[in-house]
């Protein structure tokens, strides 16, 4: 269904808000530990101290806020490569960002003995950097230049690249395998609300950062000829772009390790309903990702009760398939 009017589009906008705090609530009630509505609500108005209401507060709260942010942030980053490169295939894991950031924190984890948020942060940012500069020029190389071909075989070889080398330092460090093994797999479960906040500015620069360039993404996605003969710095607009997707990707891994597939599926699904419009296809991805990671989340918690599944497991049942379909259909450009 595509939604065609500016005014079906604002419908459609707050629909999907409000559908993201219904998921958010969802979240906070619904667990192993069983809990109500009322209880939820309880928790806030009158805490009690009660095992319930702890885990709604300190636990259930922190775990939706997160897969909310982390969520939105993948789907963005997702939408703002796949402009860039002309790319349907192009997300963050795909392309090796999310590997890089993992490594990267990795590294600090166990050859360096980091344990602060603020250095985590770095980290991740330091390592989307280095993985997103490697996909882009060893995609460059050649006759042909760019392609998304290329691009798509550059990504796949650095994510294999920095997950072997993950491994292979995990392997010399037993001792850490199980702290961040869970980690690794993708998961918002026992974080806190610390977490989200020391990256939440940088990632909240990244929603409004590509919010503002929108205009300019519309551009860029006719062509690069015609967005400089229309007077487009498109060398700014990637720069800002790729920085874009470092802060977003970036944060993402630091908060709740490498999670994949959100920024294929989402930006797909979005332009089925909003159109190619980066001024709407960027809010309503934000909020279709943040409903698809919590809504993943929280069936992790009933598959293997009384066991939890990595979100980041979920999110890859889920996008296989997708990802499948995709390159299926070939890398025309949309």
């Amino acid at each position: 269904m595509l939604l065609k009017s500016t005014f079906s589009k604002w419908i459609g906008l707050l629909f999907v808000i409000f559908l993201m705090l219904g998921f958010i609530c969802a979240s906070i009630v619904y667990g192993y530990t069983d809990t109500s509505w009322r209880t939820a609500v309880d928790s806030f108005t009158h805490y009690n101290g009660s095992n319930e209401h702890i885990i709604i507060r300190t636990v259930r709260l922190p775990r939706a806020l997160i897969a909310s942010a982390v969520g939105a942030s993948l789907a963005i980053a997702g939408v703002l490569m796949q402009t860039l490169t002309k790319n349907p295939l192009a997300s963050p894991g795909i392309f090796g960002i999310n590997a890089g950031a993992g490594f990267a924190v990795v590294v600090g984890m166990t050859l360096f003995s980091v344990n602060s948020l603020t250095a985590f942060s770095g980290l991740a940012f330091l390592g989307a950097a280095i993985a997103a500069i490697s996909v882009y020029a060893i995609g460059s190389f050649g006759r042909e230049g760019l392609t998304p071909m290329k691009l798509t075989l550059a990504g796949a070889a650095i994510s294999a690249m920095f997950s072997s080398f993950t491994q292979g330092i995990l392997v010399l460090d037993e001792a850490m395998l199980d702290q961040v093994l869970f980690w690794l797999a993708g998961s918002v479960s026992g974080r806190k609300l610390e977490t989200l906040a020391s990256v939440l500015p940088y990632i909240g620069i990244g929603w409004l950062g590509s919010l503002f360039i929108a205009g300019k993404m519309n551009i860029l996605a006719m062509g690069e000829d015609v967005a400089k003969g229309l007077g487009l710095n498109t060398g700014f607009v990637k720069i800002a772009i790729g920085i874009l997707v470092i802060l977003l990707a970036g944060g993402s891994v630091a908060v709740a390790g490498p999670i994949g597939f959100v920024g294929i599926v989402v930006p797909h699904i979005t332009r089925s309903i909003i159109g190619i419009d980066h001024r709407w296809v960027i809010p309503f991805a934000g909020m279709l990702g943040s409903i698809l990671l919590l809504a993943a989340d929280i069936a992790a918690r009933y598959i293997l009760i009384p066991s939890e599944v990595p979100v980041g497991v979920m999110t890859a049942i889920i996008g296989t398939p997708f990802f499948i379909y995709i390159a299926r259909r070939g890398f025309n450009a949309k």
